[in-house]
């Protein structure tokens, strides 16, 4: 079955949370599975010493998951207005799949979640999307037909999906940011679904 590859860093856990829900999001969609992946912490070692299989939350993400997907959705947290070196380092690993020309046509969108309501999450979904650009990817965002984005309070732009975790990472994700996050899986599944026709 196509998949459209879930794929996040996290490291108070906001993310992850939010990764479920879009996974959740993309799985409402038939013919389209949700496939969730991580990436790992960047070590400020010269050699890796982290372990290949991660003690909890999703499996890291291989070149072949993100070769294979029908849709990807990449979620960071927000590092001064930027996404987590963890991501950047994946994403530069992913070369090869740029001049074979993989990803081209494929439908992606973005998530963050930082401290503040004014911490970067724009700046940080738009990050993301550079990259994503560069491969050739078809970038869907998250049009105002879904009406939280006219009333959340909270976190949600049309860039992507953002949730605001306060200054202690606490903050659960409210119900729009949820319901965000789900159209946001929904909405790329979508996508990829009908480009596979």
């Amino acid at each position: 079955m196509s998949y459209v590859l879930v794929l996040y860093y996290s490291r108070h856990g906001s993310v992850a949370q939010m990764a479920q829900l879009v996974a959740r999001g993309v799985e409402e969609v038939d013919g389209i599975e949700a496939r969730l992946r991580s990436v790992p912490a960047v070590s400020t070692e010269c050699e890796a010493v982290a372990s290949s299989v991660p003690d909890e939350g999703a499996p890291y993400a291989s070149q072949d998951d993100l070769r294979d997907c029908a849709g990807l959705v990449l979620g960071s947290p927000t590092r001064f207005g930027n996404m987590a070196a963890p991501m950047k380092y994946f994403l530069d690993s992913s070369s090869g799949l740029w001049l074979s020309g993989k990803l081209i046509g494929k439908p992606a969108g973005v998530f963050t979640s930082t401290s503040s309501m004014h911490g970067g999450q724009e700046s940080t979904l738009l990050s993301m999307m550079i990259p994503l650009l560069h491969h050739g990817m078809l970038i869907t965002g998250l049009p105002f037909s879904e009406t939280d984005l006219l009333h959340t309070t909270t976190g949600g732009t049309p860039y992507g999906a953002s949730h605001v975790a306060g200054a202690d990472n606490k903050l659960p994700i409210s119900d729009e940011e949820q319901r965000l996050c789900r159209a946001l899986g929904r909405r790329v599944a979508q996508v990829a679904g009908r480009l596979l026709e």
